[in-house]
């Protein structure tokens, strides 16, 4: 359903809703499996896909996604870069694994022969420049001339500013909950060719600007940037419990 507002909000009041989200409304791998999901329906698949995981909660959203598109009968793989998994995370690693997804350490040529690559390497927190092995990946990434779909963010680019020294370039990237401001500015631009939002069900502790419609202006108003897809995808009542079946 189109949305005629977007919520645009800064890294830490999204972390803060996704905490409060948690405490009070709905379990976090209820909320990992819906990321999933979401990316799974934004876009078309079709070969040889490489999930690139790195620790944390951003990678465990590309554990679950491998459990989707095997359930779905498409071919994929984990590529890893760190073997740091929180509680969700595991959860779906270990699912993954006994769907007989492979799952290999990162090593250079690992997405040499895939027709598309997920980028789940580093979340919206991340700052500073990549080093090795994350460096590596993310060049290779962007040299392996697969399709690219960014989860949450491009790898290595801030989420309050859309800066990066140096990061994943997308064809889609689906940002989770709300847009983020960094997602939006013209050095995200640079990164992204499309941008679409994955609305989870996180509820938002505190609203700050939104983005309206294209050519409507306001003092809490943000301008519509033309990689922006402003129609959300709705996985609010998803659950694995409910899909996987």
């Amino acid at each position: 359903m189109k949305q005629t507002y977007l919520d645009c909000i800064s890294v830490e009041n999204m972390r803060e809703s996704d905490r409060m989200t948690i405490e009070r409304f709905c379990p976090g791998r209820t909320l990992m499996y819906r990321a999933a999901l979401g990316v799974y329906r934004a876009a078309q698949w079709d070969g040889m896909t490489a999930i690139a995981v790195g620790g944390g909660n951003n990678g465990g959203d590309g554990y679950a996604l491998a459990c989707i598109l095997t359930r779905n009968d498409q071919r994929c793989r984990i590529v890893k870069l760190s073997e740091k998994l929180t509680e969700d995370s595991g959860y779906y690693a270990a699912q993954a694994a006994a769907l007989g997804v492979p799952m290999a350490a990162y090593a250079p040529g690992a997405f040499s022969d895939c027709d598309t690559v997920v980028d789940c390497l580093l979340g919206t927190g991340f700052q500073g420049s990549l080093r090795e092995p994350w460096l590596g990946a993310v060049e290779e990434i962007n040299a392996c001339g697969a399709r690219v779909v960014s989860v949450d963010i491009n790898s290595g680019m801030n989420g309050d500013t859309g800066e990066a020294e140096t990061a994943v370039c997308s064809d889609l990237t689906v940002t989770v909950g709300f847009v983020k401001r960094g997602l939006v500015t013209e050095h995200a631009g640079r990164y992204m060719k499309r941008l679409v939002v994955a609305d989870i069900g996180i509820v938002l502790a505190s609203r700050e600007a939104q983005i309206g419609p294209v050519g409507e202006s306001g003092p809490d108003l943000l301008p519509c940037p033309p990689w922006l897809d402003r129609s959300p995808i709705d996985v609010r009542d998803a659950s694995e419990e409910n899909d996987a079946r």
